[in-house]
């Protein structure tokens, strides 16, 4: 295939979800090579791979539980040769701080903070070795603004800011790491929270006044990706229908 990306191989984690499956599609237009990461869904997984083939897409489906040192790094061995790395995997669910468990403040924390360390650490070496990669991690603009409820998802994704920043700076300019910051999209990640008055709540104060779309995410992947974005290190794209503005 053809494409901005082609010949590279684009290792998307969460790839079966909402964001995750639009994120698939568009690497895999742009010409790549696909590893799908999935947590134990091997049917699913095996029935998105097949979809890609019959296009014409060299793709592969690996099951790993991201916040596993050992998982991720049989991982990234079953996948070979990583030239992007999309940190999509994630987790959130609503809790009052006052109701807060350890527990709970783990089941966050660590899909979302500690599972972009676990995939960087195992990926970068290679990355290094060849003298060029790409990661790309999926912050949130709740990093930047807070919200009710999400103080242990709030926290994470600013980690994620914080540890993208950091590692462009240990890596670069070798190895570009960017992040991107959505605000809310409509996808199966918030159907738990999905009522009317958490839409009205998360949209009222946004230039768009709508949810995203994964669709309207999805092609800054493939951006951060080639060689338009030769010249970001450590920058996070705030897709959020102006909610952030920074």
């Amino acid at each position: 295939m053809t494409g901005v990306l082609a010949g590279r191989t684009v290792l998307v984690t969460g790839a079966l979800g909402g964001l995750g499956s639009h994120i698939v599609a568009a690497v895999a237009a742009a010409g790549a090579r696909v590893a799908l990461h999935h947590l134990g869904q091997p049917q699913q997984a095996a029935e998105a791979v097949e979809t890609l083939r019959r296009q014409d897409v060299d793709a592969l489906a690996v099951d790993a539980d991201v916040t596993d040192w050992a998982q991720v790094e049989a991982m990234v061995a079953a996948v070979g040769r990583v030239d992007v790395l999309v940190n999509n995997a994630g987790y959130q669910k609503a809790t009052a701080f006052v109701e807060m468990t350890l527990d709970d403040w783990r089941r966050t924390v660590e899909p979302d903070l500690t599972g972009v360390f676990l995939t960087c650490r195992h990926v970068l070496p290679g990355m290094l070795d060849r003298g060029e990669g790409v990661i790309i991690n999926m912050s949130s603009q709740l990093a930047f603004k807070g919200a009710h409820d999400f103080v242990s998802y709030c926290a994470a994704k600013a980690g994620v800011v914080g540890l993208t920043r950091a590692l462009a700076r240990e890596v670069g300019p070798a190895i570009r790491v960017n992040a991107i910051a959505p605000g809310p999209v409509d996808t199966p990640f918030i159907a738990p929270d999905k009522t009317p008055d958490w839409v009205d709540a998360r949209t009222r104060d946004l230039v768009t006044r709508r949810l995203g779309e994964a669709h309207e995410i999805a092609p800054a992947v493939v951006f951060l990706a080639g060689p338009g974005a030769a010249l970001m290190h450590g920058q996070t794209m705030h897709l959020n229908g102006g909610g952030v503005m920074l």
